[in-house]
């Protein structure tokens, strides 16, 4: 009786061990839930107001997206959420799909004529260092300000070197598979709101 229970304290401590650590975690979790939850809120607020002409200053504190963006920018579609500047009429279109590695999400921006592209931003995304997330990079992101959607509504990605038209963006070099993913999800999004501000 004795040697089995030797054997069992291993057990037990094991056990009692791995139900402390999972309280921690689950009370750590819990704990920090709601500023995740406010961390994001910002997060979606700063990438909607980026695309916004004239609506995002560099250097903006976390009070004055949140002011900024509750005062100035209106949810504009239940089903498929997009938002707009009052003040101007533009449009901040959610842009969501499967990128390389994992989900990109952002914000592309349309201006009032529903043709211009006012900027594009990103608040989630882990492609590659050094090549798919050169797309949170301003010299990639600065490419669409002032392209126009093509009769069909897309923006494309060519490659360097390649010339560009009004409709075109300069893919990244080394990073393929992410960028012909992100045009995809680009054209796919504005596709999708094309279709609802249509009906």
């Amino acid at each position: 009786m004795k040697i089995i229970d030797l054997k069992i304290y291993p057990v037990i401590y094991i056990f009692i061990l791995m139900f402390i650590a999972s309280s921690i975690i689950i009370g750590a979790a819990k704990f920090t839930e709601k500023n995740v939850k406010m961390n994001e809120k910002i997060a979606i607020g700063k990438s909607v107001i980026q695309v916004l002409p004239e609506i995002y200053k560099k250097n903006m504190t976390n009070a004055e997206i949140h002011k900024v963006f509750n005062e100035k920018v209106k949810k504009a579609n239940i089903h498929n959420t997009y938002y707009y500047f009052t003040e101007n009429q533009s449009y901040a279109i959610p842009i969501e799909g499967k990128g390389f590695w994992a989900p990109i999400k952002g914000f592309i921006g349309i201006e009032q004529d529903k043709k211009t592209i006012s900027g594009i931003s990103f608040y989630e995304q882990n492609e590659t260092p050094g090549l798919g997330a050169e797309i949170m990079k301003e010299n990639f992101r600065r490419q669409f300000n002032g392209k126009k959607l093509s009769a069909d509504g897309k923006i494309n990605f060519k490659r360097k070197g390649e010339k560009l038209s009004e409709h075109d963006i300069e893919a990244i070099t080394g990073a393929t598979q992410t960028s012909t993913r992100l045009e995809k999800i680009i054209n796919n999004s504005i596709k999708e709101w094309l279709k609802n501000i249509s009906n």
